[in-house]
């Protein structure tokens, strides 16, 4: 989990969380307007270390997609059964 504040290039600087990973959160995107931040390269980023792991964009204040995080979550759960 990251915020969106931190900055698109935190797969540059702390790869092998990256490589490592199932899943990307990242989080704030309610604070868009202020922060420079591109999804796209950031994405790539991530699926140049990970070509197989999920990235979620979300907002903890406004809930802005939880529901594709959680679904996720309970696939998960389900798959490891």
């Amino acid at each position: 989990i990251l915020s969106l504040p931190e900055g698109d290039d935190k797969p540059l600087k702390y790869p092998l969380m990256f490589t490592i990973c199932q899943a990307v959160i990242v989080n704030k995107v309610d604070t868009r307007k202020f922060f420079e931040f591109d999804d796209e390269a950031f994405v790539k980023r991530v699926h140049d270390l990970n070509p197989m792991a999920e990235v979620f964009f979300v907002s903890a204040k406004t809930g802005e997609n939880f529901d594709a995080w959680t679904d996720w979550l309970r696939n998960q759960l389900e798959d490891a059964k």
